[in-house]
């Protein structure tokens, strides 16, 4: 068991994907654990799945609450559902996002946009207009981490401006709140997970097969699963003691050596694990 032992962590989207990830590698871990998504049945699932690693007649370790993140109101909510709970909360995750099927930008209806920004972008800025307060009236302060994805650091493809648009913005969102908590008692980090099999990135292609198997090719490299990923970053983010911290599992060199390996290696991502076939 790693330095998480008795951690209150909150994860938002925590009901699938990456954030289900993370919040199962954090239990692990001994953290206890609250996490939201849009729908209660949603959240009544993935709190039973999760609450069986403790065993049967064990301490609580998870809680959820429905929870729709573009609402501050409701972001509120699951701060004090939090406290009230497990008594304080130690590390805030802002995990939740989607995404939208590749296109040109000029295709994409004002309604997806809106809802993409409105999650990706409003929805981080309300969890840290909320995180941030409550963590910094608490004696031990906390960490507050913020989920990086494509885009956030300049890269560019076609058809992903609204995404990209809106996770560039959350990396200078962070950038600007590492700044900004300086000498106080509460962190801030950057989440970088690099390319999951996770439904957000296949509905990046609904509707388009073609584009999909195109671009299988690359993600078989460079991606990976959320049960290869979510156990090092919930690792290294427990770990981390620097303001500013960024937990980055593609890195440039991991990159370098995927792409040198490729024509050794088959691995495809995609495919159902053994246990579940």
């Amino acid at each position: 068991m790693s330095g998480g032992s008795g951690r209150v962590v909150v994860v938002t989207g925590g009901t699938r994907g990456i954030g289900l990830g993370l919040a199962r590698e954090l239990i692990a871990r001994g953290c206890r654990v609250v996490v939201c998504g849009r729908s209660a049945a949603a959240v009544d699932d993935a709190v039973a799945g999760l609450a069986g690693l403790a065993g049967v007649g064990g301490p609580q370790v998870v809680t959820g609450l429905a929870t729709d993140v573009t609402s501050r109101v409701q972001v509120q909510a699951l701060w004090d559902h939090a406290v009230a709970t497990f008594g304080r909360v130690d590390v805030w995750i802002n995990n939740a996002g989607m995404s939208a099927p590749r296109g040109p930008l000029p295709e994409l209806s004002e309604e997806t946009f809106a809802e993409v920004v409105a999650t990706n972008l409003v929805g981080v800025a309300n969890g840290c207009a909320v995180a941030l307060p409550g963590l910094q009236a608490q004696a031990a302060g906390g960490w507050l981490w913020n989920m990086e994805g494509f885009g956030s650091n300049g890269q560019h493809q076609p058809g992903l401006a609204a995404y990209g648009a809106t996770k560039r913005a959350v990396t200078y969102l962070t950038e600007s709140l590492v700044r900004d908590a300086k000498g106080g008692n509460v962190k801030v980090g950057f989440l970088s997970p690099g390319i999951v099999a996770t439904d957000l990135l296949t509905a990046d292609y609904d509707g388009q097969p073609e584009a999909f198997e195109k671009a299988r090719r690359i993600f078989n490299i460079l991606g990976d699963r959320v049960e290869t990923v979510t156990p090092w970053l919930a690792e290294h983010l427990l770990d981390a003691r620097k303001n500013g911290a960024r937990v980055a599992w593609l890195t440039t060199p991991k990159v370098m050596g995927r792409f040198l390996t490729a024509g050794f290696r088959t691995r495809d991502i995609f495919a159902a694990p053994a246990e579940a076939r």
